[in-house]
Parts: structure tokens; C-alpha cells; sequence
């Protein structure tokens, strides 16, 4: 997140939005293409906790949707670590599929010390909306 532009608005097929309520921002998502298997990512797609519940984060991720139908990408996938129920049922229901999770994911910075090896457990959730087939 330290340089938006460059990682999220420079590369082709990929793009940043911010919603915005009363000049505030309330939310973000970002889409990254994936040249090599005709796809787009999902990312990081966060709503301001006074602001959730509202359709925001529904909103986004059908912007993300659009456009990878505009840009004609084959699907839209992401990779989570959220733990509430909420987010994964808002995948569902903007059409993703699960398609599988781990345990065994490692956040950026871990060490894999032994404190964190037991208490320190990541699931990590991969979801898939197939938009055409390739």
C-alpha cells in the first residue's frame, strides 16, 4: 500500500477504487491482472467499520467485477485471511466459489518461531468466480 499508483494504476489490467460517502472515504478495493492464466485478483478490499453493513463492500467488488468483464478476463479470484463469517459470505454472494484453504499460510514478516507456530495459526481461504471459459 506504500505506493498505489505505482502497484495498483501503472500496470496493464490492473486498478484502485475508493468509495466515497459525504467526502469521506469509507472503502477500498484493488484488482490486479494475472497475464499469464487470463485473470484478475481481488485485492485488498476493506470498508471503514462505522460504514459496513451498508452495501459498500458489495459495491466493490462488483466494480472489480465489471471490470474484468470490460477488460474480458476469463475469471476473478482472491485470497483471504478473514476470519468473519460476514466477508466470506459477501464473496458468496457477489457468485465466488470457494475453492479450498490452508493452513499452513504465513503472513509477511513471520518468523515461524515456535511461539508462533502455536499460537499463531493462519488459514488462508482461496475463492474463484469464473467469468468465461478460456
Amino acid at each position: 500500500m506504500a505506493d498505489i499508483e505505482q502497484y495498483y494504476m501503472k500496470p496493464p489490467g490492473s486498478c484502485f477504487w475508493v468509495a466515497v460517502l459525504d467526502g469521506n472515504v469509507v472503502g477500498i478495493v484493488a484488482a490486479r491482472a494475472h497475464e499469464e492464466d487470463n485473470t484478475v485478483e481481488l485485492l485488498r478490499m476493506s470498508v471503514d467499520s462505522h460504514f459496513r453493513g451498508k452495501g459498500i463492500a458489495k459495491a466493490l467488488g462488483r466494480k472489480v467485477l465489471e471490470f474484468a468483464m470490460l477488460h474480458n478476463y476469463s475469471a476473478v479470484v482472491l485470497g483471504t485471511t478473514a476470519v468473519k463469517v460476514a466477508a466470506h459470505k459477501l464473496y458468496e454472494s457477489l457468485g465466488f466459489r470457494h475453492m479450498g484453504a490452508s493452513d499452513h499460510y504465513v503472513l509477511p514478516g513471520m518468523t515461524l518461531s515456535l511461539a508462533e507456530r502455536l499460537f499463531f495459526q493462519v488459514r488462508y481461504h482461496r475463492y474463484r468466480l469464473q467469468l468465461r471459459e478460456e
